[in-house]
């Protein structure tokens, strides 16, 4: 069997190279490139790339005997634009990050309905005052995207007692949902949610998604969650929407620019909450197992996990 070289292209290059040499894979000659300078000089050597997108996408013209792209992240649409290269297999990661997903989202959503932040001001003001609230149970989340990490944090809401609706391309039935619907039929949907959840991917079908149309469909008072592609949401109509109180509140955690420009009005919204993208890291230790198993699959012929169809673009 000839050997196949793999560029790592990463911030956590040194662990990566740590677990993947550790494993000891047959046949596999590890490189790494910390710099760009380094990368675009080994580039043209590399059969696979393990790599963060936005660092691979500038060296894909020069790889030349690229067959296969290993993505460190689950999102990778900064390598599906119109014209960009196809030749070669792309795989993302998945499976990992629905119990990462679940603690941000309902770690935010318990802060907001049971109003922490406000018990922690008056505690510092030794204020003794309870407020009414209204718990989960008997609320309905509608989750956009039911893959892996929609179907987690499904199963985390049926645990609150939550009646859980989704929303995927196919509307195909999946574990831990009451419903799943296909995207055409989500303005019907909406006015059912209390609290709106996306983890869609960027794709030509889910860019401003939510726009003003559409939050008319919203329940006055909902809570929508970003956790996807900042694309999925219209700034301008999210903050018209924010401000007229047909949204409660809105947590996102992902935007149209990143990172958030200072001088942007989201930051000065009461009702929103804000987080620099890090909802669910990609932690080299889980990351270099999806490698593992998929290198073996690779040199054996068989498919890979994670692939990435440049048409859906997931």
């Amino acid at each position: 069997m000839s050997q196949h070289t793999l560029l790592l292209l990463s911030q956590d290059n040194d662990h990566y190279e740590r677990l993947l040499r550790a494993a000891s894979l047959p046949h596999l000659h590890i490189l790494r490139a910390d710099n760009h300078a380094a990368a675009a000089q080994l580039i043209g050597q590399a059969h696979i790339v393990m790599a963060e997108p936005a660092r691979a996408k500038p060296l894909l013209d020069q790889a030349h005997k690229l067959c296969w792209l290993q993505a460190t992240y689950a999102g990778v649409d900064t390598l599906l634009d119109i014209g960009s290269r196809r030749d070669y297999q792309l795989t993302n990661v998945r499976g990992i990050f629905g119990p990462l997903m679940s603690e941000y989202v309902f770690g935010h959503l318990l802060n907001l309905t049971r109003q922490i932040p406000c018990y922690r001001q008056q505690q510092a003001q030794q204020q003794w005052q309870s407020h009414p609230y209204q718990g989960l149970k008997g609320q309905t989340l509608l989750l956009l995207g039911t893959g892996s990490i929609g179907q987690h944090l499904a199963h985390t809401a049926q645990h609150f007692g939550m009646r859980v609706l989704g929303v995927s391309h196919s509307g195909h039935e999946k574990a831990g949902f009451d419903q799943i619907y296909q995207l055409a039929a989500l303005n019907r949907v909406l006015p059912q949610a209390d609290v709106i959840v996306s983890v869609l991917p960027a794709t030509r079908d889910t860019h401003h998604l939510f726009n003003a149309a559409r939050f008319v469909h919203c329940k006055v008072g909902a809570v929508l969650i970003n956790v996807g592609r900042g694309s999925a949401v219209h700034t301008g109509d999210l903050i018209a929407a924010l401000t007229s109180g047909r949204l409660a509140h809105a947590i996102l955690d992902v935007f149209e620019q990143e990172p958030l420009p200072a001088d942007s009005p989201l930051w000065h919204l009461p009702n929103l909450t804000i987080t620099p993208h890090n909802s669910a890291y990609s932690f080299p230790e889980e990351v270099a197992q999806v490698f593992i198993r998929n290198y073996v699959r690779f040199i054996a012929g068989q498919p890979l996990d994670g692939n990435i169809d440049f048409d859906r673009g997931y």
